[in-house]
């Protein structure tokens, strides 16, 4: 059986991140790469084995129900845009995957609303294929005991939190029984999921914020300084107050901050904090919020960067009664399956984007509040650094 079952089997940031590519700019192209973080020796033929997942998702289609289900549950989306999805097919022209000793290299391109849903899939793919081949299995006993223990802990302490975990989870399968059993243990602390397609099969809230992507363009394309500005500007322009997270760590945290205006700050809810020290950036934050004469209490953070409870539990105790807090918490929750395995450390990143298809090529790249993170062309991440005094 195929591994990617339908179009909804993404995060729900590609839709919105997509619907908004094609109201502003809907002849604007990207290019995505892989980017294996361990450097992984991936076994011979690996790349087949993914060529013929990307293969089998041509086939996908919305269907009446998941439609029925977009327009109840993400009502910021217009029904131009659903009739869009209804038509869409993935392509698998628009990726390239390739291998050379061991080394796994994937690369999607075309226009950027359509492209962008690629990125979630190949991660899932690959991430299960992977296991599959090194004939690792989860150990079924463990998995659900330590994730009951995980969802008893978040409700008895009040964590409430989504599922972020979608890009390298061990299986659909192991994917889909821990956002059940999630339902079953956290109650009304489990706020929903990422994965557009387990919330529709589980009846969860589709849960989700912008991506660094958006971010991302945006710098090619306005410069880094205006970046976050104008990122922040136009998701206002296309929603409205809807979907009110914004992601803060695309060119550092310190710069978003610099950015971050009255007007941003009493429009959007909350932060995303996705990097660096939590505790610092919870500090950094409630200072910018009472700097911009906003009470830090009305607002709340959504913690991301490689969580697991205990983590979230020591943040959420730290944030107290100062600032909200709430968790996407991934990779901890969908391959902790036991068997001493180590989950994969992989993302799709935008390396490349222009505004139309006839003029040249600017990079993208993503810093970050890590030093030995930073993603996409060196040349232009020293320039990124340089122009913004980091």
């Amino acid at each position: 059986m195929a591994i990617i079952r339908s179009i909804l089997d993404t995060d729900l940031y590609k839709f919105t991140t997509s619907y908004a590519y094609s109201k502003l700019f809907p002849r604007a192209f990207g290019e995505f790469e892989f980017v294996d973080r361990n450097n992984l020796h991936f076994p011979a033929g690996f790349d087949k084995l993914v060529r013929r997942e990307l293969e089998s998702m041509a086939d996908l289609f919305l269907t009446k129900e998941e439609e029925l289900f977009l327009k109840n549950k993400l009502p910021y989306l217009p029904p131009t845009y659903i009739d869009f999805l209804k038509g869409y097919r993935f392509d698998p022209a628009e990726v390239e995957v390739e291998m050379t000793d061991g080394k796994l290299s994937i690369r999607s391109s075309g226009l950027l609303y359509r492209i962008t849903f690629w990125e979630t899939p190949i991660l899932a793919i690959v991430s299960e294929l992977y296991f599959r081949e090194m004939g690792v299995t989860p150990d079924v006993e463990y998995m659900e005991r330590r994730l009951i223990e995980k969802a008893t802990l978040m409700r008895e302490h009040g964590i409430v939190f989504s599922l972020f975990g979608m890009r390298r989870r061990f299986s659909f399968g192991v994917e889909d029984r821990i956002t059940e059993l999630l339902k079953l243990h956290s109650g009304s602390n489990f706020f929903g999921t990422s994965n557009v397609y387990l919330a529709y099969k589980h009846n969860l809230n589709p849960s989700g914020t912008h991506p660094h992507e958006w971010v991302q363009f945006h710098g090619s394309i306005y410069g880094y300084k205006m970046a976050n500005y104008m990122a922040m500007e136009n998701w206002i322009n296309v929603y409205d107050g809807d979907l009110g997270t914004v992601l803060t760590d695309t060119f550092t945290t310190d710069v978003f901050l610099r950015n971050f205006s009255k007007k941003h700050a009493a429009l959007f809810t909350s932060l995303r904090q996705d990097s660096g020290d939590p505790f610092a950036f919870t500090d950094k934050a409630i200072r910018r919020y009472e700097e911009l004469r906003i009470n830090p209490k009305l607002k709340y953070i959504v913690f991301s960067d490689s969580l697991d409870v205990e983590k979230a539990l020591k943040i959420k105790n730290y944030c107290g009664d100062k600032i909200g807090a709430s968790f996407g918490i991934g990779t901890n929750l969908t391959n902790d399956v036991g068997n001493e395995n180590v989950p994969l450390n992989i993302v799709m990143k935008l390396f490349r984007c222009k505004m139309t298809e006839k003029e040249s090529w600017q990079h993208c790249i993503k810093l970050s509040d890590v030093d030995g993170k930073h993603t996409g062309s060196p040349d232009e991440i020293k320039l990124a650094l340089q122009t913004l005094g980091i």
